[in-house]
């Protein structure tokens, strides 16, 4: 591997160890913010033990997620100088502002983790929300300049590559902003609410557990259906708007997501399959007659441009047909399932088989896998741009031979954060089970 590829590896390694933690460090707040809402409409405790319990989890896995934010910030950094310099010029804006959203995260998770137990329930309502609040604003703010890489605005380059005639505001609210944004925080809490479904299915599959436990995880999971169906649903009409952003600002990574070589009017929809090169087609899919059209331009008739309208050195990777695939159809499933749930619940009346069960036991992860799709898929397919149209990630990466010990020794570390995410997380829980919180809750 050449410098390029390695600074990519790295960084796509970096970015995709850290998702899983700040998409993590997104939804949870939300989620104990539920739980603090059904405390106080229901008076039930166990909805305080939820948001109790699913806090300890989050202080953890906020703690990796902090550190790998940094790094992936450093990563930038040491491996595309040259996207840096341009970055620092045009759209340092949220960079500043998110220092201020983590700050009010951080202040309040201290407040809520420390004092929750002497708070009033509407102050400590008050402080989640405000946990939430920040989390998201973080979020929101670091997909800002994501979103700005794929539609720049706000500055001009001259005729020597100097940056020039830089409007900040313009940057920052830049075409693809709102939508992009809105699609991070949607699919944040929705693979969180899939987490949480999975480790409350699987409590609820085992036969030690006992019925007074089972309650509580019930509990859990109904919250966890609801968020899941409400996000999956809104999420899936939010990506159709980002489909429409795609084709308008970067026709390219549509036509490479669906493997169109030709320009066409009523272009059909390609499910599954692998994109070959040579043959110019999607082999083995399943075609939706007219739907990328309608997807694109909500007409039938919509032209969608192929890939033959563009140099083939400027074609994304071909392979982002799969991974869209995989973001869509795992999305799609999702909504089935919690379609299927909801009715269960609403026409039976009764708790999830366990076949049910079962599936949401799965959901969680393929919730997950979606999220790393999804990232790759809007990284990739922007290739061979770092900015689009602007800056190549070829001219972005830095010219240093070192790059190769750095991807060893970064490897290293996330691998034991991860294991030690995992075996605090395992310490801690198998320590405190909930079962005694229960029979104290009880008394």
């Amino acid at each position: 591997m050449d410098t390029v590829e390695l600074a990519r590896a790295l960084f796509g390694t970096t970015l995709g160890f850290h998702i899983i933690y700040a998409t993590i460090g997104v939804g949870v707040p939300v989620m104990i913010l539920i739980a603090e809402v059904m405390y106080l409409i229901t008076k039930d405790k166990d909805y305080m033990l939820l948001a109790r319990r699913w806090t300890k989890g989050f202080a953890i896995l906020l703690a990796v997620s902090i550190a790998s934010g940094t790094i992936v910030g450093v990563m930038l950094s040491l491996l595309f100088p040259g996207f840096m310099e341009i970055v620092g010029q045009v759209i340092a804006l949220p960079f500043v502002i998110e220092i201020f959203a983590f700050l009010i995260e951080a202040v309040f998770m201290s407040i809520y983790l420390y004092a929750a137990d002497r708070l009033p329930p509407w102050l400590r309502l008050v402080s989640i929300a405000s946990v939430a609040i920040g989390a998201t604003a973080s979020a929101v703010l670091i997909t800002d300049a994501h979103a700005w890489m794929n539609t720049p605005a706000g500055f001009e380059l001259n005729e020597n590559g100097q940056v020039t005639n830089v409007n900040p505001i313009a940057a920052f609210f830049n075409p693809s902003f709102l939508v992009t944004a809105l699609h991070v925080t949607l699919s944040a809490y929705m693979t969180v609410a899939f987490l949480i479904g999975s480790i409350s299915a699987i409590r609820l599959l085992r036969t030690n557990v006992n019925k007074r436990e089972r309650t509580y995880h019930r509990k859990s999971l109904t919250i966890a259906i609801y968020v899941g169906a409400i996000m999956s649903l809104a999420t899936a009409m939010n990506g159709h708007a980002t489909a429409q952003m795609i084709y308008e600002y970067n026709p390219r990574k549509l036509a490479a997501a669906e493997g169109l070589f030709e320009t066409t009017t009523h272009a059909p929809l390609s499910i599954g399959g692998w994109t070959s090169r040579e043959d110019q087609e999607v082999k083995y899919a399943i075609e939706i007659p007219y739907a990328l059209s309608f997807l694109a331009g909500d007409r039938f008739d919509t032209e969608v441009k192929g890939l033959n309208e563009f140099p083939e050195e400027l074609w994304p990777p071909l392979f982002v047909h799969i991974l869209f695939n995989i973001m869509v159809g795992i999305g799609t499933l999702l909504i089935l399932l919690s379609c299927i749930a909801l009715l269960w619940r609403w026409i039976r009346k009764k708790p999830l088989p366990n076949w049910l069960l079962a599936l949401y036991v799965a959901a969680g992860p393929l919730a997950m896998i979606a999220i790393e799709a999804g990232w790759c898929f809007s990284c990739i397919g922007r290739q061979p741009y770092t900015i689009v149209n602007v800056l190549t990630t070829t001219e972005a990466a830095t010219k240093s031979n070192n790059v190769g010990l750095l991807f060893v020794l970064f490897i290293t570390l996330y691998v034991m954060l991860l294991i030690f995410s995992i075996g605090v997380m395992r310490y801690y829980f198998k320590r405190n089970p909930v079962q005694p919180e229960l029979t104290e809750k009880e008394v």
